[in-house]
């Protein structure tokens, strides 16, 4: 809900997170989360992460000076830290996810249910953010 005045937001397009290793990161994207990348160099790995998201994949220390592209400039931009994010899944594919984890050799760190009827897997990925994988009910908006 956008304050008084502000513009409303159409969602978060864009989740970045800045990866030691960007071939190890991209082999659990996709192995792992069956992830199809849509664009891949040096510096990352951008992948659909549902309608409209896209989750970015930076290797660390490629982001630190602007980005000159045809069209303009990209700001210097980094993270540090264990960070977390979430993907929505459908809760008649929770189980789904729980046995593709085990098969991984994934450990699940954590399961929550939520008081709204929500249910929450966690585990990390190789650098150690966390990643959850919650489904409907979560929050007032979802």
């Amino acid at each position: 809900m956008a304050s008084e005045g502000a513009p409303p937001l159409g969602g978060v397009l864009e989740t970045g997170l800045y990866v030691e290793d960007l071939p190890r990161a991209r082999g659990f994207y996709e192995g792992v989360l069956g992830l199809q990348p849509m664009f891949v160099d040096d510096r990352l790995a951008a992948y659909p992460a549902g309608p409209g998201s896209v989750l970015l994949l930076f290797q660390r220390g490629t982001t630190e000076t602007p980005a000159r592209l045809p069209g303009g400039v990209i700001p210097p931009h980094d993270g540090s830290g264990h960070l977390h994010y979430a993907f929505a899944v459908a809760a008649e594919h929770l189980e789904a996810w729980t046995a593709r984890l085990a098969e991984k050799g994934i450990a699940i760190e954590s399961r929550v249910d939520w008081p709204r009827g929500a249910r929450s897997l966690y585990f990390r990925d190789p650098d150690g953010n966390l990643v959850e994988l919650a489904t409907p009910g979560l929050w007032k908006n979802y």
